[in-house]
């Protein structure tokens, strides 16, 4: 059993407990968790992937993604904002998402808010709740990594004060992990040092 250090994988090199349950995980962890993502449609996917995973594991969503990404017109932001009630219960129906009515109004009424927003705005805003590296502990286990920081709950200020829903402290700074505003693989995680 694991005390939440960093673990052998197939490969032989150490990483983060969690990513080792399945060649999907690996993949994930070493290609995509961590690494900064920007522009404004990739952060609205991620931002709403991480709606959508909200009390899930990671992997239903993960499995899902392709389905999402089309169910969603590739998370184009003025494409969903013009959604229409059709698509609406187009949405609730599909079996490659996860029907959960509050999730899709939530992602819906999201993307008809940042259509709104001048390019570059939702970057912007998310990336300046990025901390300061240099001032984070690096986590030697999984017990070193938070579930909400001061800056994630900040975030999470911003984004509800500009009519965002599903963005809890928690889901924002599981986005802050995913999209790499804080790196928190384990130290002896082989993932650690990846450019």
């Amino acid at each position: 059993m694991s005390d939440g250090a960093a673990l052998a994988g197939p490969d032989g090199a150490l990483r983060c407990p969690w990513a080792l349950s399945t060649a999907d995980y690996v993949t994930y962890h070493d290609e995509e968790w961590g690494r900064p993502v920007h522009g404004d449609q990739a952060l609205f996917e991620r931002l709403s992937l991480e709606a959508f995973q909200s009390g899930l594991s990671w992997i239903t969503i993960l499995r899902r993604r392709p389905g999402f990404r089309t169910a969603f017109a590739d998370f184009r932001i003025d494409a969903v904002a013009a959604f229409t009630d059709e698509d609406r219960t187009r949405l609730l129906a599909d079996t490659g998402i996860i029907r959960n009515r509050a999730k899709i109004d939530a992602t819906l009424a999201n993307a008809r808010v940042l259509a709104g927003w001048s390019p570059g705005d939702l970057d912007e805003l998310i990336w300046s709740h990025a901390p300061d590296a240099a001032t984070r502990t690096v986590p030697g286990t999984l017990a070193d990594v938070p579930a909400v920081t001061p800056e994630s709950t900040a975030l999470s200020k911003a984004l509800k004060k500009r009519g965002l829903r599903f963005v809890g402290p928690t889901t924002a700074y599981a986005l802050m992990q995913a999209c790499g505003l804080v790196d928190d693989h384990l130290a002896a995680c082989v993932s650690r040092s990846a450019p």
